[in-house]
């Protein structure tokens, strides 16, 4: 498996990543954001995204966007597909782009939205921490992005202020400390989760 940063001969895979995006979010039955094979292809461009092959056969995606005029960054569009989920390569590609985002943007928070609680998990585990939506980006062009979720109405009925997704944030300011997943608050995440989409979705 070569996990690399995304270059223009890799734009072939950009149709495919987005479909696999889409059919995603239709099996998980969450909000999930569109990407579209065009904003795919100018990350590649721009050097902000990595991308998982298994020779020439396309294995995981994602890509690393830029708010608030350099004050901010998130990883987005993270998918692994079908035939290689289970085998910790999420992990080892969100791990390859949060590194190539310190790299390039060593000044700037790094932040998350997320319903995955494997993605939560593997954020914890790089040094993120959950936190409320006022304290990420207030740039209207990333929730402008939010706008093909699902979920987008629960986002717009709290002003913005929450939604099923939780916040995470790294802050490359703050000291790291070594801890360990402590798997109750995920379990705790995990349960409110599951009763905000239950509520939802027979309302």
């Amino acid at each position: 498996m070569n996990i690399i940063r995304a270059k223009a001969e890799h734009i072939i895979y950009a149709k495919t990543i987005s479909e696999c995006i889409d059919e995603s979010a239709k099996l998980r039955g969450t909000g999930i954001a569109r990407r579209t094979p065009e904003y795919i292809h100018t990350k590649m461009m721009n050097g902000n995204a990595v991308i998982a092959l298994d020779g020439d056969l396309f294995a995981g995606f994602c890509y690393i966007e830029v708010w608030g005029h350099g004050k901010y960054v998130a990883h987005s569009g993270l998918i692994v597909a079908p035939e290689y989920r289970g085998q910790g390569l999420a992990k080892k590609i969100k791990k390859e782009v949060f590194e190539l985002s310190l790299k390039k943007y060593p000044d700037a928070k790094v932040f998350g939205i997320t319903t995955g609680m494997a993605v939560m998990k593997i954020n914890y585990q790089l040094g993120y921490k959950p936190v409320h939506f006022s304290e990420l980006t207030d740039d209207p062009e990333f929730w402008k992005g939010c706008q093909t979720c699902k979920n987008y109405d629960v986002l717009t009925r709290t002003d913005r202020k929450m939604c099923l997704c939780t916040g995470m944030l790294y802050d490359p300011k703050e000291k790291p400390s070594s801890k360990k997943v402590n798997s109750k608050v995920f379990e705790r995440l995990k349960n409110i989760k599951q009763t905000l989409l239950y509520k939802k979705k027979n309302s």
